[in-house]
């Protein structure tokens, strides 16, 4: 389902239905936040890095920033910054006179507007020839080979399978996600999921909030537009489109999808969503959400 142009594919994508739901991938729909982190991010980071002297720590910061924080999702290079910056605060990584890098490349790299994936990326490196960015270049397609090789045979979490066969008659669906396609078309199809939806849309189509513009808005009614999400970046994507939001409670992902099956996803569809149902359930996940990290 990846197409050569992306964004033509997601803005040409005509409604059959008067709904229309996005549906966050990794943490969301797939147990797959856990692993794919511990087990294929983080040790990444320390390898390409040269963190082996404070890997306790890179492990806690990145663990933070990227699972059990409010930043939770976001976009692989600013979560790297991120867990950076975290990093050099932390005097146990200043006792042992660790450098931690600037990246003064990636942080522009970040802030370029160019999507954030491999293949922008790959283009700037071999522009600039930047060692910053050949570095994060390295360690994003490093993640990508360990991800391919770890994670498979993850079922998606109860109830996502009977959420997708319940709304597929009435709703326009698609995969709304920061990860990159490849991973995403191999999660979904040997689950037998992909079907329900129609379109996979990743990092390479841009970002969630460009993927739901381009998808949804001005096609349906903003309170027939539902995001359904994991992380604080989901909601804000959809927020920032004038569409509604169902979070997915991290450590509660089972109650959650259960929750939308059997109750939200009838309230969304009656219209009756929008208002005091939706705002109980964000600052129910937002309280799962902190800012501050636990060393603090």
């Amino acid at each position: 389902m990846i197409a050569k142009e992306p964004a033509k594919v997601l803005k040409e994508l005509k409604p059959k239905h008067k709904f229309f739901i996005g549906i966050d991938s990794d943490g969301c729909a797939f147990d797959t936040m856990e692993i794919k982190h511990k087990e294929c991010f983080i040790p990444n980071i320390i390898k390409y890095l040269n963190l082996q002297a404070v890997s306790k720590y890179a492990r806690e910061a990145a663990e933070f920033v990227n699972l059990y924080s409010k930043w939770r999702g976001i976009n692989r290079f600013p979560a790297l910054v991120m867990a950076f910056d975290l990093l050099k605060d932390r005097k146990e990584v200043r006792k042992r006179n660790v450098i931690i890098p600037e990246v003064k490349e990636l942080r522009e790299f970040i802030d370029s507007g160019l999507p954030l994936g491999n293949p922008s990326l790959k283009k700037v490196v071999e522009s600039n020839g930047s060692p910053v960015l050949k570095m994060a270049l390295e360690w994003s397609e490093a993640v990508n080979l360990a991800i391919a090789d770890m994670v498979s045979g993850i079922p998606p979490f109860p109830y996502v399978r009977e959420s997708l066969e319940k709304l597929e008659s009435v709703a326009d669906m698609i995969v709304v996600s920061a990860t990159p396609g490849e991973a995403l078309n191999k999660e979904w199809s040997e689950n037998g999921i992909e079907k329900y939806v129609r379109e996979i849309a990743g990092q390479e189509m841009g970002s969630k909030k460009e993927h739901l513009a381009l998808a949804a808005v001005g096609k349906y009614e903003p309170d027939h537009i539902l995001m359904i999400g994991d992380a604080p970046g989901d909601m804000k994507a959809a927020k920032e489109n004038n569409a509604l939001f169902y979070p997915i409670v991290p450590g509660e992902e089972d109650e959650s999808w259960q929750r939308f099956f059997e109750e939200s996803a009838d309230v969304f569809m009656e219209g009756r969503y929008a208002g005091e149902y939706e705002e109980r359930l964000i600052q129910e996940f937002l309280d799962h959400l902190p800012e501050i990290p636990p060393w603090k």
